[in-house]
């Protein structure tokens, strides 16, 4: 976790390959998590796709700002959180 004065904090997480390749496509645009960060609006998600295997990264990542966020337990499990985004960024590979 970073946090960039005036912008909110970078919260730095793995992101399963199939969800990634939406998000790429656009098709995604929200993420549903755990509370444990407490997210806000304005914080940057850094997703960073695992590989195949699941036991490291791919090098692909997204930078997304939060825009917006339920917490509504009447729609969301208690202690979770549904995350709407909008891309800032995305890396195909880790540059070498």
């Amino acid at each position: 976790m970073t946090n960039i004065p005036n912008y909110g904090i970078i919260h730095a997480l793995k992101i399963e390959p199939n969800y990634f390749g939406d998000i790429i496509d656009g098709k995604k645009a929200f993420e549903i998590r755990e509370n444990d960060r407490n997210f806000k609006v304005g914080d940057y998600l850094a997703l960073n796709e695992l590989d195949d295997s699941r036991a490291g990264y791919s090098g692909r990542s997204v930078l997304a700002r939060i825009t917006y966020i339920v917490d509504d337990e009447r729609f969301c499990k208690k202690g979770f959180v549904v995350m709407g985004f909008s891309v800032c960024e995305a890396k195909e590979r880790a540059e070498e």
